[in-house]
């Protein structure tokens, strides 16, 4: 059983919170096994179709936990980046099931560039990102200087990263870092419905809507073209496809059943 994330599946939907509170959910090597081992879950398991991650108490992830890195016996920054956040975000990207982030509290560091790894990442008002890396003057990390520039434009990017101030959830939706902010009273059950939502929905079809768009970040749009051609030949021969068709002819819900 893991003891610093939380792991359940209902409704389709794998919830897995980072849980590690009374240091705001910072990290460390055990944790981070854990988080990917619970990815690894996510993309075996045929009846997981979504996955909905945040995080317990008044954070989301402060990122890494400075005790472990100052620990003269702990591991160094290389093998905490190459075995433990790399390997996290890139199973994010890879895991073709919609990945949804719910931002419940500050997203500092490596915690705000896994949040931002992910397909739909929602927050709490009253929840704020910082990038953090500058005031001890490390660099971004966990892909944040490929995934920012990309969400909000180069200079917004670069003036995150080289101040690093703290934004709040509205600013960050204002700005297409996340897709929404959503009040506190709303957020638990808001967030979590996005899920689910994508849980019912045809989510091989949604898969391979993630790879497209993962593959369009190194193709010119002829490349692209192709790259949706390849994939809509994969979508049209699946079960979803059949019953959506089928269902709108009928007049009726569709059944999806992810496959």
């Amino acid at each position: 059983m893991p003891k610093h994330i939380l792991f359940t599946i209902e409704n389709s939907v794998a919830q897995i919170t980072l849980n590690r509170p009374e240091v705001f959910n910072s990290m460390h090597h055990a944790m981070r096994m854990e988080l990917l081992e619970a990815l690894e879950t996510c993309k075996n398991d045929p009846a997981i179709r979504a996955v909905y991650l945040t995080g317990a108490g008044r954070a989301f992830c402060a990122g890494e936990d400075l005790q472990e890195v100052t620990d003269p016996n702990g591991p160094s920054l290389t093998e905490i980046i190459s075995t433990g956040y790399n390997p996290i975000v890139v199973a994010i990207r890879e895991l073709e099931k919609p990945v949804v982030c719910a931002v419940n509290g500050v997203a500092a560091g490596a915690g705000a560039n896994i949040a931002l790894a992910c397909d739909i990442t929602v927050a709490a008002e009253s929840a704020s990102f910082t990038q953090a890396f500058s005031k001890i003057g490390l660099i971004p990390d966990s892909g944040g200087t490929w995934t920012l520039p990309r969400l909000v434009g180069l200079q917004r990017a670069t003036a995150l990263m080289l101040l690093s101030g703290k934004i709040s959830a509205t600013e960050a939706a204002d700005m297409g870092m996340i897709w929404q902010a959503i009040p506190d009273h709303e957020f638990p059950d808001d967030s979590l419905r996005i899920a689910e939502t994508l849980a019912q929905m045809p989510t091989k079809g949604l898969g391979l809507t993630k790879r497209a768009l993962n593959r369009s970040f190194a193709n010119d749009f002829t490349a692209q073209l192709a790259v949706e051609d390849e994939l809509q030949t994969v979508a049209g021969q699946t079960h979803d496809y059949r019953e959506g068709v089928a269902a709108f002819l009928e007049k009726r819900k569709p059944v999806f059943k992810g496959a």
